[in-house]
């Protein structure tokens, strides 16, 4: 058995105030512990893992092509493979939870597309 605790995991900042970290991989997933801070946003991005997650604390609003989503400690989510999406934290207090990856993904492509780019349509947010 492998055992992992959020205290001894190596955070990486993979945006402005957005960290992840690996908790434990396996052959068909990952989990991930992630971070993001007050005003920070997650990129917009998709991939070919279906992810799922749960948050711990604060609150984030995540981005799709059509939705936008408050979630709250206790909400678990979902994002199909290839949905592009995203989130930001409009909050004052860090939002902070864990994400499983299937198949495993070992580092983000986060790719060159702005939240306002990739949603070109939406006029407010």
């Amino acid at each position: 058995m492998e055992r992992t605790n959020t205290s001894d995991a190596s955070y990486e900042e993979v945006s402005d105030g957005v960290y992840l970290a690996d908790l434990a991989m396996g052959r068909r997933a990952s989990v991930k512990s992630w971070r993001i801070e007050p005003g920070a946003t997650l990129p917009v991005h998709r991939h070919h893992n279906e992810q799922i997650g749960y948050v711990l604390s604060g609150t984030l609003v995540a981005l799709t092509e059509d939705q936008k989503i408050t979630l709250s400690p206790g909400d678990c989510y979902r994002f199909p493979s290839q949905e592009l999406h995203g989130a930001e934290n409009r909050s004052t207090e860090p939002a902070v939870g864990i994400g499983v990856l299937a198949p495993p993904r070992e580092q983000p492509d986060w790719g060159d597309v702005g939240v306002t780019d990739a949603f070109p349509d939406r006029t407010q947010r």
